[in-house]
C-alpha cells in the first residue's frame, strides 16, 4: 500500500519542497519543528540511538521512556509509530543500505503490533540539509520510495529533511535540526541534544565507522540493551591517518569538507562519508576517537568474535 499524506497517495519521485507545497500541512509541521527550542535531554528514561542502529519500545516499558539521536547531518532520523499501541522505532539513517533497513524498522514495530487492534502506522523524518555532494537528498528520495513499497498503508506526519531543514551562513549550507527525541509515553517529538550516549559510545561508533550494517540494540521485552558483538576488516595504515590533522588531510585529499570516511576511503568503509565537521560534536570525537579506541583489532588479522555486553 502507498504512503499517504491527510489519507492521499503521495506522488513520488518528487523534492522534498515540492512535496510540502502539494501538501500544507507537512510546512507548517516542519516550521514548527524547525521554530523550537533545542532541549538538553538527560540520561534518566533515556535510550540513545546512534548512527546505523535502530530501537523499538512501547508505553508499557519500565525503563524506557525517550528515544533519541542527534548529530544527523546528511543523515535522516526516522521515527515510526503504532497509533494503537503506541510501538514506537526510532532509528539513524546514513543512506549505506535504505532498501534493506526501512523493512528491518517496519519488522521491528510490527513484532509489537496487535494488527486486530485499531491503529495506523505513522512516520516522520528529519535531518539532512543542502550538502555539495546531495547525500541528503538521495537519501531522503530513498527513505520515502522505500517507505512507499511497503506492504502496509503509512501515514508521512513530519517531513522536515533537506532543503526543508536548511540554514545558509557565509554561503555554507548548515542543517537546522541535528538531533530529535521521542517521548514513547506520549508521542511528542521534539528538538533535542544529548551529553549521555552511552553506553559503551566508543564502540557503537565505531562499529557504524567501520561500516556495520543496521542493528536493533534494544530488547523491549527484557528491557535490556545487548551491545555487539561487532568485528571489522583489519587496515594497516591507521596510525598514520591518526597523526595527520584536518589540514595535513584536506591537502592531501583535495576535498572540502575532509572526513575520516574520505581519507580512508569508500572501498575500506563500503559506503560514502557524511559530513562530521559540520556535526555538533567535534570530529576528533566521532572519527578519531573510536578509530583510536578499535585500533588493536584493526592490525589484527582474524579477529576473534566476543561476546556480546547485555544490561538495563
Amino acid at each position: 500500500m502507498p504512503l499517504l499524506v491527510e489519507g492521499r497517495r503521495v506522488q513520488l519521485p518528487q523534492s522534498a519542497t515540492d512535496l510540502v507545497r502539494a501538501h500544507p500541512l507537512l510546512e507548517e509541521r516542519a516550521r514548527l519543528l524547525r521554530g523550537q527550542s533545542v532541549q538538553q535531554v538527560g540520561p534518566q528514561g533515556l535510550l540513545y540511538v546512534q548512527q546505523r542502529e535502530l530501537a523499538v519500545t512501547s508505553p508499557k516499558d519500565g525503563s524506557i521512556s525517550i528515544l533519541g539521536s542527534d548529530d544527523a547531518t546528511t543523515c535522516h532520523i526516522v521515527v515510526l509509530r503504532h497509533t494503537g499501541n503506541g510501538a514506537t522505532c526510532l532509528t539513524h539513517c546514513d543512506g549505506s543500505d535504505t532498501k534493506a533497513e526501512v523493512p528491518l524498522i517496519m519488522n521491528s514495530i510490527k513484532s509489537f503490533s496487535d494488527h486486530a487492534q485499531c491503529g495506523r502506522l505513522e512516520v516522520h523524518l528529519v535531518g539532512g540539509f543542502s550538502d555539495d555532494r546531495q547525500l541528503s537528498q538521495k537519501l531522503t528520495h530513498q527513505l520515502l520510495s522505500e517507505f512507499d513499497r511497503q506492504d502496509d498503508d503509512i501515514h508521512l506526519m513530519t517531513l522536515c529533511v533537506t532543503e526543508l531543514n536548511d540554514r545558509e551562513e557565509n554561503e555554507n549550507h548548515f542543517p537546522i535540526i541535528y538531533g530529535i527525541a521521542v517521548n514513547v509515553k506520549t508521542a511528542e517529538i521534539y528538538r533535542a541534544s544529548f551529553q549521555d550516549r552511552g553506553p559503551e559510545e566508543e564502540l557503537r561508533a565505531a562499529r557504524a565507522l567501520t561500516g556495520g550494517p543496521m542493528v536493533s540494540i534494544y530488547d523491549a521485552k527484557t528491557e535490556q540493551l545487548r551491545i555487539g558483538p561487532y568485528s571489522w576488516v583489519p587496515f594497516p595504515h591507521v596510525d598514520f591517518w591518526l597523526q595527520q590533522d584536518d589540514k595535513q588531510i584536506l591537502e592531501r585529499n583535495k576535498i572540502k569538507k575532509p572526513t575520516m570516511h574520505d581519507v580512508l576511503g569508500k572501498d575500506y568503509f563500503g559506503y560514502p562519508a557524511s559530513s562530521p565537521p559540520l556535526s555538533s560534536t567535534p570530529m576528533t570525537f566521532w572519527e578519531i576517537t573510536p578509530i583510536s579506541f578499535i585500533r588493536p583489532q584493526l592490525w589484527a588479522e582474524e579477529i576473534p568474535p566476543p561476546a556480546p555486553e547485555v544490561g538495563k
